[in-house]
C-alpha cells in the first residue's frame, strides 16, 4: 500500500506553506500542493463515479505531479485565491460564472475527503469565522469581552458610547484590510484599517454606520496582549508587550514598531477555556487574541480559524508552532476514518 500524502491548499505566495513543506521533507513525506492562485489553469482535475467508487485525480501540468483521492490522508487548508484560468479575456459575467464553477468543482471534491484528518475542515472554519457569533459563544464558555455592539443605527451607537466609561473603538469583523485583497490594486480606497478610537464628537463617523452593521466595543486598558496559537490538542502563547509603543498601545498589528514578544504559560484555567473555544467547532486549529488588564483579568478578543502564526515563531523561536503543525499532519495520516470524523465537527 503506497504511502499517504498530505494535502496543502492554499497560494503561491504562502511563507507558512514553504516553511511547513521544508519541515515535512525532511521528515520524509512530501505534501502535494494546491494553489488556487494557479487553480485550475496549471492543473487538470478529474473526478469520475464508476463501479460505485467515486475517485479524484489532480494533475500538476508543469511537474508532472499527480494526486488522487485515495492517497490524501491530511489536509491543511491554508487560504484562499482568485482563480486563474488560461485566458485573461474572460467577460465579467464569464469570469463570474468560471468562478462559480470553479468554487463547486474544488469544494465538492475537499467536502468529500471525509477519510482524512483536517486542519481546518472548510464548514468548521466557516462556521468559527464570524465574530458576533464568537463573542457570544466566549461568554456562554467563561471568558470576559468587552461591552460590544454591532449595529447599523446610529443612535443606538451614540447611546453605547455615551454609556462607556472609556473611549469607544471601531472593530472590522470580515478584514481589517477592509476588502482591498479582494480588489485591484488600482481601485483600492485605502488599505485597512485596524482598531481605531473613535471620538465622541466625531458625527460623521457615527452617520456612516447607517450604511453598513458596524461592531463597535468599549477600550480595555491593557498591561499586554496574547496570541494564543492552537494546534490540534497543545496551545502556544505569546505574550505581545503592546503597550510598550504608543504606535501599538490600541492595536499591536503595526509592525514598524519593535515590541517585545515572549513565550509565556497561561493559568491552567485560561489555556482549558482557548482549547475548548476552538475544538467546540471542530478545528483543529485557531489563532486566540486575548488582552490582559492590570488585574491579571484575561478578555477575549477573537479567534481567527486561518490566522497567521509564522511570524510570531520568528520572534519567539521557542514556540515551535511549525514543527508540531508538521507533526499533527503527519499522526494525521495514521488516524483511521472513524477517529477522523470524530475529531472534525460538520
Amino acid at each position: 500500500m503506497s504511502q499517504k500524502r498530505i494535502l496543502i491548499v492554499s497560494h503561491a505566495d504562502d511563507l507558512h506553506v514553504d516553511v511547513l513543506s521544508t519541515k515535512l521533507l525532511a521528515k520524509g513525506h512530501s505534501p502535494f500542493i494546491l494553489k488556487l492562485d494557479q487553480f485550475p489553469r496549471d492543473y487538470q482535475f478529474t473526478q469520475t463515479y464508476s463501479q460505485r467508487r467515486w475517485r479524484t485525480e489532480l494533475l500538476h501540468l508543469p511537474s508532472g505531479e499527480c494526486l488522487t483521492s485515495e492517497q490524501i490522508g491530511s489536509v491543511w487548508l491554508r487560504k484562499k485565491a482568485p482563480y486563474a484560468y488560461l485566458t485573461d479575456e474572460l467577460s465579467a459575467q464569464e469570469q463570474a460564472f468560471a468562478d462559480k464553477e470553479t468554487t463547486h468543482t474544488l469544494f465538492g471534491f475537499l467536502y468529500g475527503l471525509n477519510h482524512c484528518y483536517w486542519m481546518n475542515h472548510p464548514l468548521a472554519a466557516r462556521h468559527a469565522a464570524f465574530k458576533g457569533e464568537q463573542l457570544q459563544r466566549a461568554v456562554a464558555m467563561g471568558f470576559d469581552i468587552p461591552p460590544s455592539i454591532i449595529s447599523n443605527d446610529p443612535s443606538a451607537v451614540q447611546s453605547f458610547q455615551q454609556q462607556l466609561r472609556s473611549p469607544m473603538v471601531f472593530k472590522a469583523m470580515s478584514s481589517s484590510m477592509l476588502a482591498a485583497e479582494q480588489v485591484a490594486a488600482d481601485e483600492r480606497d485605502t488599505y485597512g484599517v485596524h482598531t481605531t478610537i473613535i471620538d465622541a464628537d466625531d458625527e460623521q463617523a457615527l452617520e456612516a454606520v447607517a450604511l453598513l452593521p458596524c461592531h463597535f466595543q468599549g477600550y480595555v486598558d491593557k498591561a499586554y496582549e496574547v496570541r494564543a496559537t492552537v494546534i490540534g490538542d497543545k496551545l502556544f502563547a505569546a505574550r505581545i508587550d503592546s503597550q510598550a509603543d504608543p504606535r501599538t498601545r490600541v492595536d499591536y498589528r503595526d509592525f514598524s514598531a519593535d515590541i517585545p514578544y515572549t513565550a509565556i504559560t497561561l493559568p491552567a484555567a485560561v489555556e482549558k477555556r482557548c482549547l475548548a473555544f476552538v475544538h467546540s467547532y471542530g478545528l483543529s486549529y485557531g489563532a486566540l487574541d486575548l488582552m490582559v488588564t492590570a488585574q491579571d483579568d484575561y478578555i477575549f478578543l477573537e479567534n481567527n480559524p486561518g490566522g497567521q502564526f509564522w511570524f510570531i515563531e520568528q520572534l519567539v523561536p521557542q514556540l515551535t508552532m511549525m514543527e508540531h503543525l508538521a507533526d499533527c499532519l503527519i499522526a494525521g495520516l495514521q488516524a483511521d476514518a472513524g477517529a477522523t470524523a470524530k475529531a472534525v465537527s460538520w
